[in-house]
């Protein structure tokens, strides 16, 4: 009998996230070609600063541990 409420209690979070998902995607919307060139900017600045701060840490490790 357990099994069968969890699996029902399952499915019923299941659909209610279906639900959900398919209400964000009527509301959302295309971004326009300045807000995609925003996005892109943004997160190609956001790729290189942590690949700096992690080529940092490995520079600093490997100078400090010398190997």
């Amino acid at each position: 009998m357990a099994f069968k409420e969890k699996l029902k209690e399952t499915w019923v979070k299941l659909k209610s996230f279906i639900k959900e998902s398919f209400r964000i995607l009527k509301i959302t919307k295309k971004p326009s070609k300045e807000e995609y060139k925003v996005i892109v900017k943004i997160s190609g600045l956001g790729i290189l600063l942590i690949g700096l701060i992690g080529f940092v840490i490995t520079v600093t490790w490997t100078l400090i541990v010398g190997i």
